[in-house]
């Protein structure tokens, strides 16, 4: 009985349109914080998720930009000390040099080809490529080679058919001997070097890191050398830190692997617009709540007093009110979830065309803030209705 007269009573004093402007305002900012807060999962996940991991974007190989005025293009020991040292920077591996000269020549008349080129290497967990072959023995003339993909496309698709000679696989290659000759003092030292396999990470004719130490001794037309590039290990290697340390200290990498920096920026300002926008509009929609709280037991107070005065219990039309005004707020946040779920399903959807994985089911991040915004919902209305149920019924 006394529920159904305090339904007559407060519904009486509710403004429709009052109620649909609140629900609107706490609906957009509801959507807006819950997006805010799935689209940052699903960043993170893209950028550190193991599924979208690159272990080729993950290296890069770095050296100084070449600058006219400064001839020295090799990398101090400081300079190496000091990339070790940065927090986005997992390893460093210095690429070493051949300090000789070296050719490479086909066995026979069959795939003709002679070239100058040389050798590099760097520590076997920057590598790409696992083959139980990658190792050399002191004393012997095999030498195992790993070159770079980029290589074979070229002679694939431009040299071959220039030449009307045949394109080869990566069987193929790995199958033929190569004759390397390394020239010193007058004399050539021949070596029999054999592909082992093709990298993606660095593009340059890799051997053994025991056997270069070994050639530069034995061969080497210079002193040891400091490294004039080197290897470093990312899981972020588009983050506009990395870019920007590597700017100002004058330090170049493969630009195609970086170039991810500026739109992690965009995309960084419009989350964070998102997180903006959609505090600022729950603030409001709070605001308009209280308010319509407000103007509901105001519209009312005569009534409210005639009940307080007739023995109801100011807990009693606090419950009531709060039952008239949790169940809609529950509603719109229950809503919200199930919009930002379709969404969040159609968005893994069309990333997975892209070769781009994220999970198809809201995170729970996204779900504890709702029910984080429902606990100040809820905090809100009780407050708001306490105060003025009290100042009515003094």
């Amino acid at each position: 009985m006394l529920n159904r007269l305090l339904k007559k009573i407060i519904r009486g004093g509710v403004g429709k349109g009052k109620f649909a402007m609140a629900a609107a305002g706490l609906s957009v900012a509801l959507l807006l914080i819950l997006s805010a807060v799935q689209l940052q999962v699903n960043y993170n996940t893209l950028l550190y998720g193991e599924t979208n991991q690159d272990s080729i974007a993950n290296f890069l190989v770095i050296n100084k930009k070449i600058n006219g005025n400064d001839p020295d293009n090799t990398l101090s020991s400081a300079q190496v000390e000091d990339l070790r040292k940065q927090p986005l920077i997992d390893a460093v591996g210095a690429l070493t040099s051949s300090r000789f000269k070296v050719s490479a020549q086909s066995p026979s008349d069959r795939f003709p080809f002679y070239t100058d080129l040389f050798f590099e290497s760097v520590p076997d967990t920057f590598i790409d490529v696992k083959s139980k072959d990658w190792k050399w023995e002191p004393g012997s003339t095999n030498i195992p080679l790993i070159i770079p993909n980029q290589f074979l496309d070229l002679y694939n698709f431009g040299f071959a058919p220039s030449q009307n000679l045949i394109q080869l696989t990566q069987d193929m290659v790995m199958s033929i001997p190569v004759i390397i000759n390394i020239h010193h003092q007058g004399q050539v030292v021949p070596f029999t070097g054999r592909v082992v396999g093709f990298s993606d990470r660095i593009s340059s004719v890799l051997v053994p890191h025991n056997f270069l130490e070994w050639a530069n001794q034995r061969f080497g037309t210079q002193q040891q050398a400091k490294p004039s590039r080197v290897v470093i290990q990312t899981n972020d290697p588009g983050n506009p830190k990395l870019v920007n340390y590597l700017k100002e200290n004058n330090l170049v990498t493969d630009a195609d692997k970086t170039r991810f920096s500026k739109y992690r920026e965009i995309v960084n300002t419009i989350v964070n617009a998102s997180w903006i926008t959609g505090a600022v509009m729950l603030i409001f929609a709070l605001l308009v709540f209280s308010l319509f709280i407000q103007l509901t037991i105001a519209s009312t107070k005569n009534e409210i007093r005639l009940l307080i005065t007739l023995g109801t219990s100011p807990k009693q039309l606090q419950k009531f009110l709060l039952k008239q005004f949790i169940p809609g707020n529950v509603v719109i946040i229950c809503l919200s979830i199930v919009v930002v779920a379709l969404l969040q399903y159609a968005l893994h959807g069309f990333l997975a065309k892209q070769h781009m994985n994220i999970s198809r089911w809201l995170s729970y991040y996204t779900v504890t803030a709702a029910a984080l915004v429902l606990l100040v919902l809820w905090i809100v209305n009780y407050a708001t209705i306490k105060k003025y149920i009290t100042q009515e019924e003094t």
